[in-house]
């Protein structure tokens, strides 16, 4: 594993030009009542019949209608505010979301009100794609049109995949979960599991960088190559996909966890840790495809699994959260930081290079962007 670390004098304790932090994520529902509105938000615009919208509210019904997403996310603003405090640093940290209560129109005309003129988001996805990262930059772009000449300047962190405090929070939470597992990771396999996406969107992940899969495949080389150091014992492991949705004739990245599984019981894998890197937190995708059905798959097929803790509040994750966040301001401040990370990629650019991450590679939709409007 390798690291890429900036030589300072002195850790970074200037926040500016920044005079706020958003914590922008996906919003989910509180409650039955809210569930088939949200689903309504997040397909707006894609012909999504009602009765499809009926029989995914019914995950969420499992949870009486609430989705982790929103405490998870409060605690995260949380754990933001207080890695600042223990800084000595004064910035206001913020949530809004794109689909559900709070919107982020709403908290970013209050942050304006307040006086905030200049805010860098965080956007809760740590991988560049369309939906990852494109999206959201459409969604605050919208935001700032409709607040028009209220709307504070807005910036975007860069996709933090590679960046040293999410890697390792990841691998605790991965050697955490074995000790679960009778004799721990020796003889386990690690199932790294993401968010699938459409083929087409994967490769327009990486037209301008690496691509959605291969940054996920980094991050499971990187964490590989540390527990087979520390623990001196060889680490197998794959990368499975879960939530699929739309069109079934449309091809999206494979394979499915459960399809996964059951392969892996079939060559004689009688262990695994399924490992949910592509989230930070514990929504749906998670509580249900991950703790209800694959878990439930790999009891059918005689395979002893947990699953990881996501990267939540871990002191490591957020503690390189405010590092990013501070070195972004220096870099705009103009001072000559360098970006710190982990694995065999680099950073990616604080600015979206025109072009990246669209839906589909080529197709321009003209719909507005920020934090990289060259495109």
């Amino acid at each position: 594993m390798t690291e890429n670390v900036q030589s300072a004098v002195a850790p970074l304790t200037d926040p500016l030009p920044y005079d706020a932090l958003l914590l922008c994520s996906f919003g989910g529902p509180n409650g039955t009542e809210d569930v088939i509105p949200f689903l309504r938000n997040v397909t707006r615009g894609k012909n999504i019949p009602e009765e499809r919208l009926a029989e995914v509210g019914e995950h969420y019904h499992r949870f009486d209608g609430r989705s982790p997403i929103n405490e998870q996310n409060l605690a995260l603003v949380a754990a933001l505010r207080d890695e600042l405090q223990r800084r000595g640093i004064s910035l206001p940290v913020v949530w809004g979301n794109r689909n559900w209560h709070p919107y982020t129109v709403d908290t970013l005309r209050d942050a304006s009100a307040f006086g905030a003129r200049r805010i860098l988001t965080i956007v809760t996805s740590a991988y560049a794609s369309y939906s990852g990262s494109r999206q959201y930059r459409e969604h605050l772009a919208a935001a700032v049109a409709e607040l028009g000449g209220d709307a504070p300047e807005i910036d975007v962190l860069r996709p933090f995949f590679n960046d040293p405090g999410f890697v390792d929070a990841n691998r605790h939470a991965i050697e955490e979960a074995a000790s679960g597992l009778e004799g721990g990771l020796d003889g386990a396999h690690i199932v790294y599991v993401t968010h699938s996406i459409p083929d087409t969107m994967q490769d327009a992940s990486a037209v301008t960088g690496p691509g959605y899969r291969e940054q996920h495949e980094d991050v499971r080389a990187t964490i590989d190559a540390a527990l087979a150091q520390r623990y001196g014992i060889e680490i197998t492991s794959s990368l499975a996909y879960c939530s699929r949705s739309g069109d079934p004739r449309t091809p999206w990245l494979e394979p499915d966890i459960n399809d996964h599984i059951e392969s892996l019981a079939e060559q004689g894998v009688r262990k695994i840790v399924i490992a949910p890197i592509g989230f930070i937190s514990d929504h749906m995708e998670v509580a249900f495809d991950l703790d209800v059905e694959a878990l439930e798959t790999a009891a059918e097929h005689g395979v002893a699994a947990v699953r990881a803790d996501t990267v939540g509040v871990r002191r490591e994750f957020v503690s390189g959260l405010v590092d990013m966040v501070l070195e972004r301001a220096a870099r705009e401040r103009g001072e000559q930081v360098e970006a710190r990370t982990t694995g065999s990629l680099p950073a990616l650019p604080d600015n979206a290079p025109a072009g990246s991450c669209r839906m589909r590679h080529g197709e321009v939709t003209g719909i507005p962007v920020i934090a990289g409007t060259e495109d």
